[in-house]
């Protein structure tokens, strides 16, 4: 995935759940519809976590990764 304008970064790593989302919600309210929000994580179960907060929320996970033990989630803000 290229690097696309990124607005904000959560460095998540090291939290479990609910901490990863509930970082990511704080995060997400500050932004600009459109704007993107990069999240880093270690908790495999963010991956899960992620793609449902994405449906609840109506904003769109426009990419996800891992390498490493981390997981990449970019959103957007709808």
């Amino acid at each position: 995935m290229t690097d696309l304008e990124i607005a904000q970064r959560v460095d998540a790593k090291g939290l479990s759940c609910p901490m990863p989302i509930v970082k990511t919600a704080q995060a997400i309210k500050g932004l600009s519809s459109g704007q993107l929000l990069e999240v880093l994580a270690t908790d495999a179960g963010s991956v899960k976590d992620f793609e449902a907060w994405a449906k609840s929320t109506g904003n769109p996970l426009v990419g996800s990764s891992a390498e490493g033990g981390v997981y990449r989630f970019v959103l957007q803000k709808k």
